[in-house]
C-alpha cells in the first residue's frame, strides 16, 4: 500500500480563493498497519489508508476549521466554505478574539528524518512473521509466562502544508513500534512486565540497538523477576530514576505546565518565567530533532503550522525559560513560535504539543550516584500515571531496587512515585552523562484531546519523592 501525492497547485488554489486574512491548507496521507498476536493467535491484523485535507482560517479574530477527504477542486472549496462560516458564526457569539499570529520564518521545501531500511519496501508477510517470532519467544521463556503478546505497529505520513503567509513544505515520516507484553504467574499472582521500541525512521533503526528476539526475552524475563517481589512500604526517600522514569517525569510532570495553552489556562508554571524551578543541575528541553537521539519517536521537523520545529530550552540551569508555543500564543506572550502545534489526522485541528522532551546530561557517575545513597531506590521502566496543574503528580515505576550503604539490594514490584513537581525538580542533587542517555518511553502516546506520538528521556538522575507500593 503506497501513499498518494496531492497536486499543490490544488491546494494553492484554496490561499487564492479564501476571504480570510490567514488560511492554512494541510493535506495529510497516512498508513497504519498493525498485526498483534496473543498466545500464538493473531488477534489483529489490518492496514488503513486515510487521506484528507485540514483548512483553517482566521477571519474576524476567529479561528474556523473543515476537513474533507474529497481532494478536488469543488471538494476543497466547499471546505474552505465550511471554515469560513464557522469563523464568522463564531465572530458573532464569541467575544475573545484571536489578535494575531507570532512571526516566524516559515517552512518551505521537503522535510525527511534519516530513514533507514524503508519500511515500505519490507513486505507484510516479513512483520507478521516478526511479531509472531517475538511472541513465541517470550511465552517459551520458561514455564512461569502464563501468557504473552507482541504488538507490531508502523505509521507513515505524507503531508503538504501550505499557508497564506508562505508556508510550502512537503513532510514524509515513518514511525515503527514493536511492543512486547509477558504475562507471569504462580498459583494466584501474576504480574505483567512490556519491553518495546519505537523510532522515527526505518526498520533498520527499529532494530538497531536490540533485535525482536531480545526484546522479547527481556519482557519474559522481567515478568519471571517480579513475580516474587514485595512491594515496598510508603515513604520520602532518596531515588534514582533511570531514564524512562526521567522522560515521563519530563513529559507528563512539567512539560503539560508549560504548554502555552495549559499556561494561559492558569497551570501553576503561569507567572514563572525567570524563576528557578529546579536545581542548577536541571536543564530541560524539547525538542523536534534531537542531535543526542535523532530517531527519537516524537521527532517533528516541521509543526503542522508550517514552522520549523526548534529546539526548546524550557529549564536552564534550574531557571524557566521558556513555555511551547503554536503561532497564536506566541503573538500573545511576544515570542516567536517554538513549532509545537501539532495534530494527529487530516480532520484534527493543531495544538500545542510536545515532542521529544528530556533532560540535558550532566557528568556524574551512576556508579558514584548509588554509592553516595545510605538508603533510598533505583526506579526502572515508566508505567502510567498522572499529573495536574498544581504540578501534584504519581507515577508507577516497574522495578524498584533497595539501595542500602550504597549497595543495590532486593527487588521490589508495585511502585509508584508521587510527588509536588516544583520540589522533586529542586531535590535534584546528581544527573549522569551522555552515556546513560536514552529515549525511553516512544512506544506510548499523548492523550491531549487526540492521540500523539512524543518521547522523552534523560540520563539517571537523583532526587527525593515520595515512594509507595501500588496493587
Amino acid at each position: 500500500m503506497r501513499l498518494a501525492h496531492v497536486d499543490i497547485d490544488t491546494l494553492k488554489l484554496v490561499l487564492n480563493t479564501s476571504t480570510a486574512g490567514y488560511t492554512e491548507v494541510r493535506y495529510h496521507a497516512r498508513i497504519l498497519n498493525e498485526v498483534r498476536f496473543v498466545n500464538g493467535r493473531v488477534e489483529r491484523a489490518r492496514a488503513v489508508k486515510k487521506i484528507g485535507v485540514g483548512i483553517r482560517v482566521l477571519n474576524n479574530g476567529q479561528w474556523g476549521f473543515s476537513s474533507t477527504s474529497i481532494i478536488t477542486r469543488e471538494g476543497l472549496l466547499y471546505a474552505l466554505e465550511q471554515a469560513l462560516r464557522s469563523s464568522r458564526a463564531l465572530s458573532n457569539s464569541n467575544k475573545k478574539r484571536v489578535e494575531g499570529l507570532g512571526d516566524t520564518k516559515l517552512a518551505t521545501g521537503v522535510f525527511k528524518p534519516d530513514i533507514h531500511g524503508s519500511l515500505e519496501d519490507r513486505d507484510i508477510e516479513e512483520k507478521i512473521k516478526v511479531a509472531r517470532e517475538a511472541e513465541q519467544e517470550a511465552r517459551k521463556h520458561n514455564g512461569e509466562i502464563r501468557s504473552s503478546s507482541c504488538l507490531y505497529r508502523e505509521i507513515i505520513d505524507e503531508k503538504v502544508i501550505v499557508s497564506s503567509d508562505g508556508a510550502l513544505a512537503e513532510l514524509y515520516d515513518s514511525k515503527p513500534e514493536l511492543v512486547v507484553t509477558a504475562i507471569a504467574g504462580k498459583g494466584s499472582r501474576k504480574v505483567s512486565a512490556s519491553e518495546g521500541v519505537c523510532v522515527t525512521g526505518g526498520w533498520s533503526d527499529l532494530f538497531r540497538d536490540r533485535d525482536h528476539l531480545t526484546i522479547a526475552e527481556e519482557a519474559a524475563e522481567k515478568a519471571v523477576r517480579l513475580l516474587n517481589a514485595k512491594q515496598p512500604k510508603g515513604e520520602r526517600t532518596t531515588v534514582i530514576l533511570d531514564p524512562a522514569m526521567v522522560g515521563l517525569l519530563s513529559h507528563e510532570a512539567i512539560g503539560h505546565l508549560v504548554e502555552a495553552d495549559f499556561v494561559l489556562s492558569g497551570s501553576i508554571a503561569k507567572d514563572l518565567l525567570g524563576e528557578q524551578v529546579a536545581s542548577e543541575l536541571v536543564t530541560l528541553l524539547d525538542s523536534g530533532a534531537s542531535n543526542i537521539a535523532p530517531n527519537a519517536a516524537g521527532t517533528t521537523l516541521v509543526d503542522d503550522e508550517g514552522v520549523i520545529a526548534r529546539s526548546v530550552r524550557i529549564i536552564d540551569d534550574g531557571m524557566l525559560s521558556s513555555y511551547l508555543h503554536n503561532r497564536e500564543s506566541a503573538y500573545i506572550f511576544g515570542v516567536e513560535p517554538t513549532g509545537n502545534a501539532r495534530a494527529f489526522e487530516y480532520d484534527d485541528e493543531p495544538l500545542i504539543r510536545m515532542r521529544n522532551t528530556y533532560i540535558e546530561p550532566r557528568d556524574y557517575n551512576l556508579d558514584e550516584m548509588i554509592r553516595e545513597v545510605k538508603h533510598g531506590y533505583i526506579l526502572k521502566g515508566a508505567r502510567n500515571g498522572q499529573a495536574d496543574a498544581n504540578g501534584e503528580f504519581m507515577f508507577g515505576a516497574e522495578e524498584a531496587y533497595l539501595i542500602e550503604h550504597g549497595e543495590v539490594k532486593g527487588l521490589f514490584k508495585g511502585v509508584s512515585i508521587s510527588g509536588i513537581t516544583m520540589d522533586v525538580l529542586k531535590s535534584v542533587d546528581a544527573v549522569s552523562s551522555s552515556r546513560d542517555f536514552r529515549y525511553d518511553i516512544g512506544t506510548g502516546y499523548c492523550g491531549k484531546y487526540q492521540p500523539m506520538k512524543v518521547d522523552g528521556g534523560g540520563p539517571y538522575i537523583r532526587c527525593t519523592a515520595i515512594v509507595g507500593g501500588v496493587q
